[in-house]
């Protein structure tokens, strides 16, 4: 008698996030700088927050209830998580600014710890992950514990992120541009040293995953701050946070159309016995763990 779907789903270890490709990058950086400009633009439409948060949590139950990776779920949770990352860092930031430097937003030191702090936070959770599951490997996210742990880790990184940028644009001037291009080249070490054999695919994964953060976020901020921003030790393009934060939406809804359709990011099935990596950059290579 043939196995019916549901049963083989109920059965088969598939992958609730996406495989590491190509496409996998460029939606993750737009997604980063969607969040960037989208949560600039809602102290404007502050209405708007209760409908983003519904759906956002509306996808995120979706993405934990469902047996394999889907698209829409998965990019719409990771685009609320850049938009409430991001205010969740900047809160901080501000709160600690008015603490501990008068209310000045440039300081070096609020910046700087609220930087570390979710760094520190990131270490935990990949800590508590590795020992509760002995990998850190995307390849094995096949049960609900690990995507919990999994999307713990992206909303740390997503926190760390967006202080990582503020701190350069900021506090130690080297501008929204030059940020830009800052961590446009950082992203590129840990692909680099991965093919030389220096750096394995799950560290690389996780230290590109990092960068993908403040390199959206700077592009975004760039494109929608003013000209003579000078706090921000150089000014942006001054195209506006509602232009930039449409532009990126229009690109995340195409491209996540597309990867919803032709399904090129869909993981083969984990059997927990063959390798588990977290791949390359490019998603061709595996290693065990």
């Amino acid at each position: 008698m043939t196995t019916t779907r549901k049963a083989r789903d109920a059965d088969t270890p598939y992958a609730k996030v996406p495989a590491i490709t190509a496409v996998f990058w460029v939606v993750k950086v737009i997604t980063t700088a969607l969040g960037e400009a989208a949560s600039d633009s809602l102290f404007g439409v502050p209405y708007l927050i209760p409908v983003i948060l519904v759906a956002f949590v509306v996808a995120f139950r979706r993405q934990l209830r469902s047996p394999r990776y889907q698209a829409i779920p998965y990019w719409t949770t990771v685009a609320g998580i850049a938009v409430f990352g991001t205010a969740a860092s900047d809160l901080v930031t501000v709160l600690l600014a008015y603490l501990i430097s008068g209310g000045n937003f440039q300081a070096l030191l609020p910046v700087l710890l609220v930087t570390l702090g979710y760094a520190a936070a990131t270490a935990l959770v990949l800590r508590r992950w590795y020992r509760s599951e002995g990998t850190l490997s995307v390849h094995s996210i096949t049960t609900r514990r690990r995507q919990k742990f999994y999307w713990w880790t992206v909303t740390c990184t997503f926190a760390m992120g967006t202080a990582l940028g503020d701190l350069t644009a900021g506090p130690l001037h080297v501008g929204f541009l030059g940020s830009s291009v800052l961590f446009g080249v950082a992203i590129l070490v840990p692909w680099i040293l991965h093919r030389r054999g220096y750096l394995n695919s799950i560290a690389a994964f996780w230290t590109a995953y990092v960068l993908t953060r403040p390199l959206g976020a700077s592009v975004a901020d760039w494109l929608d701050k003013p000209v003579h921003d000078t706090g921000a030790g150089g000014g942006g393009v001054n195209l506006g946070t509602g232009p930039v934060a449409l532009g990126a939406f229009i690109l995340f809804v195409a491209l996540v159309a597309y990867l919803a359709i032709k399904r090129p990011d869909v993981q083969e099935p984990f059997d927990g016995t063959g390798p588990a990596s977290a791949g390359s950059l490019a998603g061709t290579s595996r290693e065990s763990t």
